[in-house]
Parts: structure tokens; sequence; C-alpha cells
């Protein structure tokens, strides 16, 4: 398989977050902004949201989060997807916002080498981190490496069907690691809100694409996989 370039990608995550730096700039979020620390979770904690990805007609589904168990191998919470889209699997975190096991844009659940770094608490403003993540897919059976960079944001008041919540907002670019013969990786922006209140996301935003080779390494034609939104309509702390 052709892949492309590292310091194509490199540059791509590096130039796009600079934009994004220089549009985050806020003069009512400063230095003494709280940081989102890591939570505590409890088995039994529950969150449910509404979800919805398309453009003039769209797919909808219920999605359900759950924490079955808590060990010394890691925190694993069961996710439920129902309507539109119907998937159940299980997700492993080494800590909070550490992925041993878990998916990112597609549902495939995924063996990371090393945890990827979904969350790396604290969230202060004006963090970043980017990350290399190799992983087993265990959908596609292939090896593979994502390429993943988070800026976080200033606080934001949130509205969602679960009521209104002091969020933090993230900002992330992935590269995936699906390139084809006749198409370069999938590349994602999302935007996500992580509330302390309820121990994580109320919200999500997501959009990704792909180009088509027959532009050459410039890529061709772009094609649009991803435009959904996710957001919080309930949580039940565990005990």
């Amino acid at each position: 398989m052709t892949r492309l370039p590292r310091s194509i990608a490199t540059g791509f995550a590096v130039g796009a977050f600079a934009a994004l730096a220089a549009c985050a700039t806020d003069p009512a979020v400063g230095p003494s902004s709280p940081a989102a620390e890591a939570p505590a979770y409890r088995v039994g904690d529950r969150w449910v949201y509404q979800g919805d990805d398309g453009f003039r007609v769209k797919t909808e589904w219920d999605e359900t989060h759950e924490v079955t168990a808590i060990a010394a191998d890691g925190i694993a919470v069961r996710i439920t997807l129902k309507g539109g889209i119907d998937v159940a699997r299980t997700e492993l975190w080494s800590a909070p916002g550490q992925v041993k096991v878990g998916a990112e844009y597609d549902n495939q659940t995924r063996r990371f080498t090393v945890p990827l770094e979904r969350y790396d608490f604290p969230l202060a403003v004006g963090k970043s981190w980017n990350q290399w993540a190799r992983s087993y897919n265990e959908f596609t059976k292939e090896n593979g490496e994502i390429n993943r960079y988070v800026r976080v944001g200033g606080w934001e008041k949130v509205a969602t069907p679960a009521g209104s919540f002091d969020a933090v907002k993230m900002q992330v670019l992935m590269r995936l690691d699906d390139e084809t013969f006749w198409h370069w990786p999938t590349t994602c922006n999302y935007a996500v809100w992580y509330a302390p209140a309820v121990r994580g996301v109320v919200r999500a935003e997501l959009d990704a694409q792909y180009a088509e080779k027959d532009g050459g390494l410039e890529g061709g034609a772009a094609v649009r996989t991803q435009h959904g939104v996710l957001q919080l309509v309930s949580f039940t702390p565990g005990r």
C-alpha cells in the first residue's frame, strides 16, 4: 500500500493547528482559567447521547456509554448504539483519557500498542498534544498508525438536552490509517466539549473527508465522509 509521506502528514497536523492556535486567542480566557482534572469514574456511571450524521438525509441513533468494571488492568466501558446504527463494543482505558482498546471515527475496535491519549488530563487552556498511535484494527485485521493532534481551548457554557454545562472545548485533528490505492487517508476535524460535572463529553461536532488520488500528492476531489453531532441526553452517576 502506498503511504502518504510522514513529513507531509506531520506538516498537515502542525500547520492546521498553528492556524487553530492563532484563532483560539480569547481575551476572556486567561492563564487563570481552571484546568479540568482527571475524573474519578465509578462502576455504573452512565452517559446517554443523541447522535446524527449526514447531510440532507441524516442517520440518527441513541448511544449509551456505561462503566462496567474498574480493575487493575483498567476501566471497562460498554458502548451501545441503537437506531440508524446498531453497534455494541467495549473499550478499555488504562486511566482516564488513556485508551488501550477503543475506537476513533468509525466504531471499529482498535488495540493500541501504547494507549491513545484521547484526553491528556489535566485539560488546561492552551495545552496541546500530538501522537502517532499504532494499533491493530479488529475489523480490518490490519496494523496501522493514526496521527492525532489535540488543542485545548477555553471554557464555554454548552446547552444540551441534558441541560447546560460549563465545558472546556478541544479541537481535534486526526489522520487515519485507511489509505487505499485510490484515496489518501481520511482526515478528521472535531470539536469536543468536556464537562467535569458529568465526567465526560457533553457535545461533539464531527467532520471528516478524504481526497481522491487522481490529483497526485495535492489530492483530487474531496469526499466528505462524516458530518455529525453527538450531544448528551442524560448522565447517571454510579455508586
